[in-house]
């Protein structure tokens, strides 16, 4: 029973920690050991992954419409349009296919540390409140997804790309990304929840394949269960934040951020001194 209201706080914290720009790693580092089940290093590995294909089906089935090229209900330049859409998100995630599959578990041993973790969290919390400052009172240069440039979205697939590092968060770096070069703040934040179908789908099933699939009864229980509360959640936190920057800017996350980079610091040398 404990093992199971872990994997619903764990799946709890993907569900918002996925969308909101304040890094799920940063959050699982603060709060791991007390989260942690009571399963293999091995299979938390993967579980900690392969419950976001839950956070994914969100995405799917709240903007399925728009998604889906073979929608009856389109005219045929809504599905050319729709087409359009997926390759440019097809070629804004070739930068983080090519080195997260070369470099992923190198950059996660290097940069998998409270401290690194940290200085992300504080780097791109500061670099939220520099951004929205520059860009108070300014109209953004793109308003649709249709209007990104190729340049734009190498650009955006390059931050997304340095969201290997631990500590970054991969809604929070792609979103940087795209409010500097002008985007809405609507557009950088669905074109981010688009990037990410093929990423995570992409990243859960090599932790699958990684794991052979062999799962016990139980192990396999507990999957299903992370995967259907982080979908739920999901569900309110990608609602909460389209709704929350039609009328507010991203600040406010950069101050969080900010904030929970100096806890974790203040957290990691307590635990050194205590050690």
């Amino acid at each position: 029973m404990l093992d199971a209201l872990k994997v619903i706080i764990l799946g709890i914290v993907e569900g918002i920690t996925e969308w909101l720009p304040v890094s799920s790693t940063g959050h699982l580092i603060l709060v791991g050991d007390l989260l942690a089940p009571g399963m293999s290093d091995e299979f938390m590995e993967m579980f900690n992954v392969v419950i976001q294909l839950g956070a994914i089906m969100a995405v799917v089935v709240l903007y399925f419409h728009k998604l889906n090229p073979f929608s009856p209900k389109k005219t045929k330049k809504q599905k050319l349009l729709t087409w359009q859409m997926w390759i440019k998100v097809a070629i804004a995630s070739v930068p983080a296919a090519i080195i997260g599959l070369l470099f992923n578990d190198i950059l996660d041993k290097i940069f998998y540390k409270p401290f690194p973790v940290a200085v992300m969290l504080i780097v791109y919390g500061v670099l939220f409140i520099v951004i929205e400052n520059r860009n108070a009172g300014r109209r953004p240069s793109v308003n649709k997804i249709a209007d990104l440039s190729m340049s734009m979205l190498l650009w955006i697939g390059f931050f997304q790309m340095l969201a290997l590092i631990p500590g970054t968060s991969r809604s929070g770096a792609t979103i940087v990304g795209a409010l500097i070069i002008g985007v809405s703040r609507e557009v950088a934040a669905e074109f981010t929840f688009f990037l990410a179908i093929p990423v995570m789908f992409g990243a859960s099933l090599l932790k699958l394949i990684k794991f052979g699939f062999a799962f016990t009864a139980g192990e396999f229980g507990y999957l299903m269960l992370g995967c259907v509360v982080s979908f739920a959640v999901s569900i309110f936190a990608i609602k909460f934040l389209m709704s929350y920057i039609k009328k507010n800017d991203f600040k406010v996350f950069g101050y969080y951020r900010i904030v929970l980079g100096g806890l974790i610091v203040v957290v990691s040398l307590v635990q050194m001194v205590l050690a």
